[in-house]
């Protein structure tokens, strides 16, 4: 069942509370966006509160009645051609909101409401037509960032813009000509009705293949800060002609632009340029280009094929502060000449992915205010004590991913700034020679782990707040040489490197927050006695990751951890001796623990027991797990299940034990259920398609009787909640079928009552107000004069009995049915029954009683329900008007009479 998910109520927050699943939409929270992250959400900011994507969407109001209002950021993806009027009138804090529908028009007031919105985005592959009304956008006064993607803009014109828009993004569209977006959105340029052109942080339009021109003039006035031409052929000369009154950063990757742009730098006096990582190669950079381009304090020449730097690079650059060499040909790296002995205010210099094999002791002697550093992914084998000489302000070091075997002596102590150090992937033994106690500010520390001298205690900074150590396989367990880390917050052990006493780990790491465990060796944190216990008790632990490599048993119950919020449990189970486990088995007591994200650990059923040690848990991710059972105790167990339950790439099992799922899904008491994959099943003949999951266990499976408590328990909760409501209407359409089924059943005798003999003569139904005219002129004209024995119910029903009975025997012992109607009468309950079974026996009985009906006023036919205006069709000569005038009432006592006679 691809995300099959259903609303059975109303949906409020915040909180949440009431059992919700939405048809074919995932709901997140903005802090749990990470556990869900590999669906795209439409580029949903995590700081908003609660998101949520809706696929398949064929009808943009249906699908939204079902998405709960909280919402802040919502995506849409589906095939309907046109945006309605108030579609998002339900969901006016919405803040972010994608469309990926295929659009072609979109009405106008289509947006309305939305003040708060701040992004807006329109998505659409392949590449459509797409019809704006001018004021479609004018409305949004908080929007500050507007994208189209795959939409053809090319139809419209006089587009008002929102008039807080700093960001704007056009992007894989039909433009041909920078100029067009000045026909589309005038507000971008001088001249139009706004008086002053807009100011834009950003605008991209990179990824339009067609576009390659600039007309002269075409954005007269614009002042931009960012402009985004990547993957275009557009050439960064034509842009001085635009007119654009300010450009302060330029990206051009992925053009054929094969040089510098010294003029295009030069005239807007750019400070960031991002050029190169296209098929037009640089290779070589003038000296003469450069010297146009002082203004820059950014440059990015990733990628571009270069394989030197003219001397005096950096000092043709004075104002440069960042400087991207990453990805080229670089086989050494000249920097700083000794001649000038010139100081670079550079602070961060990218030189990984090149071809450096060495570097000179001087290389960067003129960078004293470095504060970042990246040399990894080189060639660097050696490197001398004093190449980081000068370096006194250099933050951060990566070294990673280089056959570096060994460093020179003393090489840390020029770098007494240092906050982060990246040794990973590289040939390096530690060596107790290296003196780490003079970089106090060192906190961030990433290190190999390969066997060294026999008996050689491994010395850190006691000062570290990170921790990553790499063992290779096969290695000597390192010992630590300090007793105590009091500052150490966050570790990880990729292998198992360090001999660790799993008594002395909570002494060693008092301040622990988060644990990262990787490799084969997991079987260190079992108690090699009771394998069921996870033997390091770390008090304040937060977030616990457990990652296995196919190989190794399966960890211990992760247990005892009083503080941890958040676990990870991901490919533990065995490739060569699989064995299927049970939730119980991997988590134990957590008091605190609110997300669990469980991956390709063989679990096979998950039942209630799992969750009695986890009474705060929010969130389930159950992710690469196939042919899950979720056990029938979890109807049970309903109220104190997770908030939010997401199956993602998982496979529930095709067997009855999961027939249960679906009614449940359904009316769950407060959790949210995703399940994202199509659920299928196989035929046992595997001659026909796959059947859904679901569809396929209800008509495969007996109804258990679990199912038939559950169903059983569900229909008497309905009837006690709906017994007020009965009661309340016994006096009305209740009673009425009552008595109609007694009166049908008297007329199924038919004509063995046709000689008997009556109790009454007319049974006179009317209501309390209309009592006076009955006692006052109808008794004495009927029971004085003539005679006849009038049945009333206030006078000759027996006491005691029900209504119903009393009125269905009277009209049955009464030749006549007489009704005195009024406007009251027409609106007594008791009336009304009597009129319906009146006119019920006159149209059923196999002998038709005779049916009177006298109205004391005049009353419109239209206010006559359908039954009484029936009646009074049938026979025209049945019914009369009461006289207010003396004379007239001589001819209504003669028109009774006759009627009675």
């Amino acid at each position: 069942m691809g995300g099959r998910l259903l609303l059975p109520g109303l949906l409020l927050f915040p909180p949440l509370i009431s059992g919700w699943t939405i048809s074919n939409c995932s709901v997140t929270e903005g802090s749990r966006l990470h556990l869900v992250s590999h669906f795209s959400l439409c580029g949903l900011d995590s700081r908003l509160p609660l998101l949520a994507v809706c696929s398949g969407v064929t009808n943009v109001t249906k699908a939204l009645e079902a998405v709960p209002q909280g919402v802040e950021g919502l995506c849409l993806r589906g095939s309907p051609p046109v945006l309605p009027a108030d579609a998002f009138s339900r969901f006016p804090g919405l803040k972010a909101l994608g469309l990926t529908l295929y659009l072609t028009q979109i009405l106008p007031g289509a947006f309305r409401g939305l003040g708060q919105l701040q992004r807006l985005s329109f998505i659409q592959l392949p590449v459509k037509d797409l019809f704006l009304p001018p004021d479609a956008l004018g409305n949004l006064s908080s929007l500050q960032y507007l994208a189209f993607s795959g939409v053809c803009l090319d139809g419209n014109s006089g587009v008002r813009l929102p008039p807080n828009l700093r960001r704007l993004s056009v992007t894989l569209s039909c433009l041909k000509d920078m100029g067009q977006l000045a026909d589309i959105f005038p507000d971008l340029v001088l001249g139009s009705s706004s008086g002053d052109a807009w100011t834009l942080e950003t605008l991209d339009l990179s990824s339009n293949r067609w576009l390659k021109m600039a007309s002269p003039g075409g954005l007269r006035g614009l002042k931009l800060g960012t402009l985004n031409l990547d993957h275009t052929k557009m050439k960064a000369a034509a842009l001085m002609g635009l007119g654009l009154r300010r450009l302060d950063a330029l990206s051009v990757t992925y053009t054929d632009t094969a040089e510098l742009p010294a003029g295009t730098v030069a005239h807007f006096e750019l400070q960031e340029l991002n050029l190169g990582q296209g098929q037009m190669r640089i290779e070589h950079i003038a000296l003469e280009a450069l010297a146009s381009c002082e203004s820059l304090k950014s440059l990015s020449l990733k990628g571009s094929g270069l394989m030197d730097l003219p001397p005096g690079f950096l000092a043709a650059l004075p104002r440069l502060r960042r400087l991207n060499l990453s990805g080229n040909k670089l086989r050494s790296a000249v920097l700083c000449p000794n001649e000038t002995g010139a100081v670079s205010g550079l602070r961060a210099l990218d030189l990984s992915s090149n071809e450096l094999r060495s570097l000179a002791p001087d290389t960067f002697s003129c960078l004293s205010h470095l504060r970042e550093l990246l040399l990894q992914t080189n060639q660097l084998v050696w490197l001398e004590g004093q190449v980081f000489q000068g370096l006194r302000r250099l933050e951060m070091l990566d070294l990673s991913n280089n056959p570096l075997e060994a460093l020179g002596k003393g090489w840390l102590a020029p770098l007494p700034a240092l906050t982060t150090l990246n040794l990973l992937k590289t040939h390096i033994v530690l060596s107790p020679a290296w003196d780490f106690w003079g970089l106090e500010s060192l906190h961030d520390l990433r290190l190999p782990l390969r066997s060294g001298p026999s008996g050689t205690a491994l010395s850190l900074p006691t000062r570290l707040t990170s921790l990553e150590l790499h063992a290779v396989p096969g290695g000597e367990l390192w010992e630590l040489a300090s007793p105590v880390f009091p500052a150490l917050q966050n570790l990880t052990l990729n292998g198992w490197g360090l001999q660790l006493g799993t008594q002395k780990v909570p002494k060693i790491f008092p301040a622990l927050r988060q644990l990262s465990l990787f490799g084969s060796s997991l079987e260190g944190l079992c108690s090699p006695d009771t394998p069921s216990v996870f033997l390091w008790q770390l008090p304040r632990l937060q977030y616990l990751r457990v990652q296995g490599d196919g190989h190794g048993p399966r960890p211990c119950c992760i247990t005892g951890l009083p503080s941890l919020q958040e676990l990870t449990l991901q490919r533990l189970l065995s490739r060569a001796q699989p064995r299927r486990v049970q939730l119980e088995e991997l988590v134990g007591e957590l008091p605190r623990l609110q997300v669990l994200h469980v991956a390709r650990t063989g679990l096979e059923t998950l039942s209630a027991v799992a969750f009695q040690g986890l009474g705060s848990l929010q969130v389930l991710v159950l992710d690469w797990e196939a042919g899950l059972v979720l056990d029938g105790s979890l109807q049970e167990h309903s109220p104190q299940m997770p908030q939010y339950v997401y199956v993602l790439r998982s496979s529930l099992a095709c067997q009855c034990a999961n027939a249960w799922v679906e009614p449940w899904l359904e009316g769950s008491p407060r959790t949210y259920v995703h399940i994202a994959s199509a659920q299928l099943c196989q035929p046992e003949a595997g001659v026909h398609p796959k059947q859904r999951l679901f569809p396929f266990l209800w008509s495969h499976c007996p109804r258990t009787l679990e199912l038939g408590l559950f169903l059983g328990s569900s229909a008497l909760l309905l009837l006690l909640l709906s017994w007020p409501l009965l009661q309340e209407a016994r006096n009305s359409w209740l009673l009425y079928l009552q008595a109609l089924f007694r009166a049908w059943l008297q007329d199924l005798r038919g004509p063995k009552g046709e000689g008997k003999r009556f109790l009454y003569d007319v049974f006179v139904s009317h209501c309390r107000q209309d009592q006076a005219w009955v006692v006052q002129e109808l008794l004495p004209a009927l029971e004085g004069r003539r005679g006849l024995r009038l049945c009333l119910p206030e006078r000759d029903f027996e006491p005691g009995k029900d209504v119903a009975d009393n009125v269905v025997e009277s009209m049955a012992n009464s030749q006549v049915t007489l009704c005195v109607l009024s406007g009251q009468a027409l609106h007594t309950p008791r009336c009304r029954l009597e009129l319906r079974l009146a006119t019920s026996l006159l149209l059923a009985a196999p002998r038709p009683p005779l049916l009177l009906l006298v109205f004391l006023e005049r009353v419109s036919r239209h206010q006559l329900p359908r039954y009484h205006r029936l009646a009074r069709l049938l026979r025209r000569g049945d019914y009369c008007v009461w006289p207010k005038e003396e004379e007239g009432k001589d001819d209504f006592w003669a028109w009774l009479g006759s009627r009675l006679e």
